[in-house]
């Protein structure tokens, strides 16, 4: 009798599903820490996403706006930063601070290409 290399003609085993048994107090407790974390964890990564979805969504508008108008909105958004940063100037005076312009300009300039 020559090889067949057709499948024999048995019947295909349907698999069983597996029956899992309910879990026991101690273990449901630990299943529902384990929801309580991942619902956690979700509300934490929409938390963190949210901010930055608007920053994505301000930073594509701004982008074409004009120096004066981003300075402008810098200004009206972080008020106290340019307080402190006009008396830093004033304190500093104006001599330091065309020392410093001449060295941050040039990498400032550098950075924007």
């Amino acid at each position: 009798m020559p090889f067949s290399t057709s499948t024999p003609a048995q019947p295909e085993q349907v698999s069983q599903p597996v029956r899992i048994p309910p879990p026991t107090a101690a273990q449901q407790l630990v299943l529902d820490r384990i929801e309580q974390q991942r619902e956690r964890l979700r509300a934490r990564r929409a938390a963190h996403d949210r901010p930055l979805a608007v920053a994505e969504s301000h930073a594509g508008a701004g982008a074409d706006e004009s120096l004066v108008l981003r300075t402008a909105w810098f200004v009206r958004e972080h008020p106290w930063a340019v307080a402190a940063m006009v008396l830093l100037a004033a304190v500093a005076g104006p001599r330091r601070l065309v020392r410093w312009a001449g060295v941050l300009l040039p990498v400032l300039v550098r950075l924007k290409r």
